[in-house]
């Protein structure tokens, strides 16, 4: 019994020994195995998002100025129409009776000071009463101008180049002065209107480049610039806003859509580390550096910007120095680390599996 107990020992230090041995290159054996990484150089964007509203470059409702019966309409649902188009057209029956009676009233009237001008220059007639008479003519000319005026007003005009809105009346509605006939909407271009935070003020400058996206064209991006910006800004949100102007010439956008801005202010190069390499620790950010005799050492970095998985470093470490870039979790200060590079790591899985089938040959050879 006894001889079967020391038995079993041997074996197990055996096993315990043979276990060290492997442990030795992947990291069992106390040196936790990491993913090693230098520190390189990479290009950093600084940019602004923001979401914004569209709107139209030109837009108005388009109402009656008088209370009168629509007699015609003169556009279709989203119709485009140039400026001058007639978009209705209100009953004038009796503003044209009235005025043909006011036309022959002011021809009448412009007869009879031709017969005293004429009787005038023979000494017929006093100046007072040619005086009056053109009084009377000119008076007459006056009252056709006005109903000409108040005829023109039944006829609606497009104010602007634009597309117009869904019609909401029918030939034949009686409409009330400023009831609405149609929106117009010049959608040639568009003012996308958005609000950024107060502390983004010296990186914005009219005529810089923005790129908005919106879901309903969702790969796809719209190119424009700024047009102006805010001299207010708000004092309850510190913000202020922006207004860009985004061309439409294929009439895609449309008023009201919600829209994504981006804006780059700024392109730079800097060191870089991959995001997995940094450890956070309240307000400070820290990484370790693997030194040449493989000890690991937390060394406090600033950080800047971050972009595709790399994060810049303003200060702490330089060009080329190795960090540990994957499992800082199994990592302690000033303790010895297994750092393997991408690179080496495969290169000695190569090797000991080259070394496999040499050893099968001696072994059979035996």
């Amino acid at each position: 019994m006894a001889f079967r107990i020391l038995w079993l020992l041997t074996l197990l230090l055996a096993l315990a020994a043979c276990g060290g041995a492997d442990g030795q290159g992947d990291g069992r054996g106390g040196v936790p195995t990491v993913v090693g990484g230098t520190v390189t150089q990479a290009e950093f964007v600084s940019e602004i998002e923001a979401v914004g509203t569209a709107f139209a470059n030109e837009q108005t409702v388009i109402t009656s100025p008088v209370t009168e019966r629509i007699e015609r309409i003169g556009f279709a649902d989203g119709a485009i129409v140039r400026r001058g188009a007639v978009i209705a057209q209100l009953s004038r029956n009796e503003e044209s009776a009235d005025l043909s009676s006011v036309e022959a009233r002011a021809r009448e009237a412009n007869k009879q000071l031709e017969r005293l001008t004429s009787l005038q220059e023979r000494g017929f007639a006093t100046n007072a009463a040619v005086d009056e008479q053109t009084a009377l003519r000119d008076g007459a000319r006056a009252d056709a101008n006005a109903i000409r005026s108040r005829i023109s007003d039944r006829v609606i005009r497009a104010p602007f180049d634009g597309v117009l809105s869904l019609r909401t009346v029918s030939p034949g509605t009686v409409v009330t002065s400023g009831s609405p006939i149609a929106t117009i909407s010049d959608i040639s271009s568009i003012k996308l209107d958005f609000t950024v935070p107060e502390n983004f003020l010296t990186a914005l400058e009219t005529g810089q480049v923005i790129e908005a996206t919106t879901a309903a064209y969702a790969n796809q991006s719209f190119f424009g610039t700024i047009d102006n910006i805010s001299p207010l800004v708000d004092p309850l949100s510190r913000s202020l806003t922006v207004r860009a102007l985004l061309p439409n010439g294929a009439r895609q956008l449309r008023p009201g859509m919600l829209m994504s801005v981006r804006i780059v202010s700024e392109t730079r190069k800097g060191l870089a580390i991959p995001e997995t390499a940094l450890i956070a620790q309240g307000d400070q950010s820290f990484v370790f550096l693997v030194d040449n005799e493989g000890i690991a050492r937390r060394t406090a970095i600033g950080v800047g910007l971050r972009s595709n998985g790399m994060i810049e470093v303003t200060n702490g470490i330089a060009l080329g120095n190795k960090i540990v870039a994957d499992g800082t979790v199994k990592v302690r200060d000033d303790a010895p680390v297994n750092a393997i590079l991408p690179g080496e790591k495969t290169a000695g899985k190569t090797n000991k599996n080259a070394g496999k089938p040499d050893a099968g040959p001696t072994a059979g050879g035996s």
